[in-house]
């Protein structure tokens, strides 16, 4: 079967990319292993940020089955500091019905539903996706949107991600707790990483992630996260790897687009990763979409980079935040600027909103720190304490 594009994987960056791709009048399959709805392992957190690209891509407004919070607790290293509350809303869902439903607004674009089979053979270069019961499809262009641990990466780079740079996150869902119930979220609940508290109607998701080589027993962190938010010890417990760091360097290679987190696109100080998918799967499609029009599919990556670029940026603008607040030299300053500055709290919520940038939030630290973590900034040498 002939097709303009194949998309792989229908989370939010698969169906962002189904529903852009279909919508420019490209013949578009969209393939995922899962049938819909599936669970997946998400906090569920959909910002300000995230829900105007939603309301962009898929020209709807959110659903109703959406809670939304407007106060967020805000803990660092284990110390509380501050309540944030009248903050642009923060909508709360499931990934099971989350998907589900861009998943139908992508087929009722018009791509071709080959979600429920799995991939027996992939060449992604080629073009060639050969299914479990034997159909196989082919097109110029490939999106791979598989998540972290990608098939279509393993394709062309030989692993999914990097050991050293990847992280991991566990996650449960707890009796639900008061409708008024805040979001909580720890900085440094975990080594290098963060833990969240995240109420909705029905349920309580809490977890808990970072960087996977410095949390050796991030079970035992997991466990007493819960004992401390009354989590019942016997809930279950999932866990799943998660970029946390650096976007991929090359999100694909000529004719083979990686959005998402396939491309490694996932926040490092937030852990926001559903707006970052599904902005990068419309600017894949929209990619695909040029590089067809030029009748030169190779140039699909090129053109890709090139409407990445604000986002690769906002990720670098990310790390260094990163650093300011995970390492040694820094986090002490970092906290004590937080706790004592109901502004920078409030930016740090504007942030999540999508109200201002990492670089705004850059400007409101660097006015706020102490003179002697400034000193610090100017002397300190890196000794083995950064990722």
């Amino acid at each position: 079967m002939l097709f303009d594009v194949i998309v792989i994987g229908a989370g939010p960056a698969g169906a962002a990319a189904a529903r852009t791709a279909a919508s420019a009048g490209l013949r578009t399959a969209l393939v995922d292993k899962a049938r819909f709805p599936r669970d997946k392992l998400c906090g569920g957190g959909f910002t300000g940020r995230a829900a105007r690209y939603y309301r962009e891509i898929f020209e709807t407004d959110l659903p109703e089955t959406f809670d939304s919070k407007s106060a967020v607790t805000l803990y660092g290293f284990g110390e509380k500091l501050g309540v944030i509350e009248d903050i642009p809303p923060v909508y709360l869902t499931m990934r099971l019905s989350l998907d589900a439903h861009l998943v139908a607004l992508a087929l009722a674009a018009g791509a071709e539903d080959f979600t429920g089979t799995r991939i027996a053979e992939l060449a992604p270069e080629a073009g060639r996706v050969t299914l479990a019961h034997g159909t196989r499809l082919e097109a110029p262009v490939v999106i791979g949107a598989d998540g972290v641990t990608s098939a279509t990466a393993r394709a062309l780079f030989g692993r999914p991600f990097d050991p050293a740079r990847i992280g991991f996150a566990l996650e449960a869902e707890g009796p639900a707790l008061p409708a008024d119930a805040p979001l909580r979220i720890d900085m440094g609940a975990a080594n290098w990483g963060y833990g969240w508290s995240f109420p909705k109607s029905g349920s309580h998701t809490v977890g808990v992630g970072g960087v996977h080589s410095r949390n050796p027993d991030l079970k035992t962190i997991m466990r007493a996260y819960m004992a401390d938010l009354d989590v019942p010890a016997e809930t279950r417990v999932k866990g799943q790897y998660l970029p946390f760091g650096k976007a991929r360097r090359a999100p694909g290679r000529d004719n083979v687009l990686l959005a998402g987190d396939a491309a490694w696109l996932v926040d490092p100080v937030t852990g926001e990763g559903i707006a970052y998918a599904m902005k990068s799967g419309q600017l894949a499609a929209l990619a695909a979409r040029d590089a067809l029009a030029r009748h030169e599919p190779d140039a699909a990556l090129r053109l890709y980079r090139q409407r990445l670029r604000p986002i690769l940026t906002a990720m670098r603008h990310a790390n260094m935040v990163r650093l300011l607040l995970y390492w040694g030299p820094f986090k002490t300053g970092f906290v004590r600027a937080v706790r004592k500055s109901g502004h920078l709290r409030h930016d740090y919520m504007r942030l999540l909103g999508g109200e201002i940038e990492y670089p705004d939030l850059m400007r409101a630290l660097v006015r706020r720190l102490p003179n002697y973590l400034m000193r610090a900034l100017g002397s300190a040498k890196v000794q083995g304490d950064s990722p």
